[in-house]
């Protein structure tokens, strides 16, 4: 049972899931509040499969949350905000979206990232057309780098602005995933932790 002051930690991989060495999958071993949603395809995402499952899990944790999403999952989190009422974004502390692509994803990016098996089909990303417009309902922090294969940082400023969000500059860092050396990322658990004190 969860006491008054508890936070729950809800993790949203991208595309191809997080791996060991990604920093989600860290996190998730060291805060003992931690859960991942899981979806039933990491290969061939489907907006409205995805946004289900994360609404399933919110449903099923009680008490307060701080969600930590990594690319497609920033644009699943983001699309389930829209969808919930107000006493399920009261209970939101905050939300970290962490490199979030460029919509759509392009064939070239999706070969070029390596979660894509050679001989495997493109996805078709269905539902991830284009990124959801409009100020988020609850407090919000956006990391991107200046190098990562699936955006441009204008276009990550873009999307920060629509979403009426602050947005962090991570340097060189790539995509920010399981391949880009962050280990545990001390850097964004402070950025949780200031969601979770607040």
């Amino acid at each position: 049972m969860l006491d008054d002051d508890d936070v729950v930690l809800i993790t949203v991989p991208g595309w191809g899931n997080s791996g060991d060495k990604h920093w989600q999958t860290l996190w998730e071993l060291t805060y003992p509040l931690a859960r991942r949603v899981q979806q039933q395809d990491w290969l061939y995402p489907e907006r409205e499969a995805w946004v289900a499952a994360l609404d399933q899990l919110v449903r099923d944790t009680p008490g307060r949350i701080v969600l930590a999403a990594h690319s497609l999952g920033c644009h699943t989190t983001v699309a389930w905000l829209r969808t919930v009422d107000f006493v399920t974004q009261r209970r939101i502390k905050g939300i970290l979206l962490v490199a979030p692509p460029a919509l759509p994803i392009t064939e070239a990016q999706a070969r070029a990232s390596g979660e894509l098996p050679a001989a495997a089909a493109m996805p078709a990303f269905t539902g991830f057309e284009q990124p959801d417009a409009g100020a988020l309902p609850v407090p919000a922090v956006m990391v991107a780098s200046r190098d990562d294969l699936f955006c441009d940082f204008a276009t990550a400023e873009s999307m920060a602005s629509g979403w009426g969000v602050r947005l962090l500059d991570a340097g060189h860092a790539g995509h920010m995933g399981s391949h880009a050396g962050l280990g545990s990322w001390a850097a964004g658990q402070q950025l949780l932790q200031r969601f979770i004190l607040a």
